[in-house]
């Protein structure tokens, strides 16, 4: 246990701290090589986290391969300053719209996609309002939260769901049925408490008339309106996948790459930037970073968690689910959510209460909120805010996080449990 310990901290470490531009994949797939040639996994786990893993890499992938085209044509800017201009200027209005919409694209493209895309742009319309650092910071972590909070709905809208739908063979429509109302709970219990703790640093009154129309930030319109009818498609696909048992990544990365030839033949993006451009370090990070995990469940961490899930599941639902999501939480902040959604999936495999595996993935999705380095989506947040010249301190996001975190979680849990 010292030992696969030792080398998932190490490797943990590397990929916050990322020395000298070391990618956060190839950390991963070194500390893989290491777990291997030391002998705290086989070829043979290689292959099982290969198996787990593969559908939600690519269908992430195909996500954002999606949310860039959209991003390139203006879809998402779009959004925003009409998320704006429908305040009418109301700073307070403006939050609960600036959140709604985070909701939106955290749903239909992904938390990571929210926090890599959407992030930009509400930072430059912030800026373009003149709104101070005080208001702009608020804003930002409400948005950063709420793309994590309100990943739930879809089994796409995270790796983690999708990596905990398939170890358990749960169903498109069989996860959107359960995960609906906790989504909505999320949302609306999310928007609450982070205008409760931010508000004194909403603006009162901003002046909308700052921004520009919001169909002039249109690269074409009539790809724009295509999107909304192929977006809707694709979600259809999914339905139908579910129905024939498909893979998820079929229609992800499929659409995703069927809309880029697309807007590629409609001379609206270049293809070759796009490919270039998209998170391929993630399918490195996921198949890497599982690796070294599962060098922890053959040093025997998931037998121990197994024991803990069984004996909270004698105790009744609701202390099962609410238990089962705090733990998943605080590993989360701890030591990330993606080796925390495997070791929680492998150890609830024999508890035999499925609905401690939406618990997991809600914990595992809102409780990497309470640190900075709790889920890749998080890490790309700040990376994307460094380099528009936002620093926020370890600390300073860790008393945000911690603040936020634990009602809302407990209040989405609770809405799982009484369902």
């Amino acid at each position: 246990m010292l030992l696969a310990s030792l080398l998932f901290l190490i490797t943990l470490i590397f990929i916050i701290w990322q020395p000298k531009g070391l990618q956060i994949g190839t950390t991963a797939i070194i500390g893989a090589i290491t777990a291997l040639l030391l002998g705290i996994v086989s070829v043979d786990d290689i292959w099982t986290v290969t198996d787990i893993v593969w559908d939600a890499t690519l269908a992430f992938i195909g996500i954002i391969i999606f949310s860039m085209v959209l991003d390139e044509i203006g879809f998402f800017e779009w959004g925003a300053i009409k998320m704006a201009q429908f305040s009418k200027g109301d700073g307070h209005l403006m939050f609960v719209y600036t959140l709604l919409l985070g909701a939106f694209v955290s749903a239909l493209f992904a938390n990571d996609g929210a926090a890599l895309i959407l992030t930009p742009i509400l930072l430059a319309k912030m800026r373009i309002l003149k709104l101070n650092a005080k208001s702009i910071l608020a804003f930002l972590l409400a948005g950063g939260f709420i793309s994590d909070s309100a990943s739930l709905p879809f089994v796409f809208s995270n790796l983690t769901n999708i990596v905990t739908a398939n170890y358990f063979s749960i169903g498109f429509t069989e996860y959107l049925a359960q995960m609906f109302i906790p989504f909505v709970v999320s949302v609306f219990i999310s928007i609450l408490f982070l205008w409760l703790l931010l508000r004194k640093d909403i603006p009162k009154q901003i002046d909308v008339n700052l921004l520009p129309n919001a169909n002039d930030v249109l690269k074409s319109k009539t790809l724009f309106l295509f999107s909304w009818f192929f977006l809707a498609l694709l979600i259809a696909g999914y339905f139908m996948g579910d129905a024939y048992n498909l893979p998820i990544s079929i229609f992800a990365l499929g659409g995703g790459l069927i809309f880029l030839a697309i807007s590629s033949y409609m001379n609206t993006v270049n293809p070759k930037e796009i490919m270039k451009n998209a998170p391929w370090q993630v399918v490195w990070f996921s198949i890497g970073l599982y690796i070294v995990v599962y060098g922890l469940k053959n040093a025997g961490l998931t037998d121990y968690l197994t024991v803990v899930l069984n004996e909270l599941s004698t105790q009744g639902d609701v202390i099962a689910i609410v238990g089962t999501g705090f733990i998943s939480a605080f590993l989360s902040a701890i030591m990330n959510n993606m080796p925390t959604i495997m070791i929680m999936d492998i150890a609830l495999q024999d508890v035999g209460n499925q609905a401690l595996a939406y618990a997991n993935i809600i914990g595992c999705n809102l409780g990497p909120k309470m640190t900075p380095f709790g889920s890749l989506a998080t890490l790309l947040w700040l990376h994307v805010l460094s380099q528009k010249g936002i620093k926020i301190g370890f600390w300073e996001y860790s008393k945000f996080g911690l603040t936020i975190t634990p009602p809302v979680l407990l209040v989405v849990l609770l809405s799982l449990a009484y369902l």
